[in-house]
């Protein structure tokens, strides 16, 4: 079995979402909604209300080296938005930046 879900994303917008009970995750770009809310309700125990799915498009890249222009591209990637009930947190996600002084 693939490994469905990848890393929570720690950003700045998905700390913020945090406040609202919403967790972002990146996740298998062949991943789809129901095995999502599976995986992550068997990992954290908690319940899912709804679940948002993106795609990201890799990019094209450019560089110049000695050889000349290498060319490349990142890859794809998928990201889910998820929200939970209320009153239900992930402590992996809400713990980070709570230390500081």
């Amino acid at each position: 079995m693939i490994q469905l879900i990848k890393k929570p994303l720690i950003t700045e917008k998905a700390m913020n979402l945090a406040s609202q009970r919403q967790y972002v995750f990146e996740v298998h770009p062949s991943a789809n909604k129901i095995q999502i809310r599976k995986a992550l309700e068997e990992m954290f125990e908690v319940n899912i209300i709804s679940i948002r799915t993106t795609n990201i498009k890799g990019k094209n890249k450019t560089k110049m080296t000695r050889r000349g222009m290498m060319r490349g591209k990142t890859s794809l990637k998928k990201k889910a938005y998820i929200t939970l009930a209320v009153g239900q947190e992930i402590e992996l996600v809400s713990g980070v930046g709570s230390d500081t002084e």
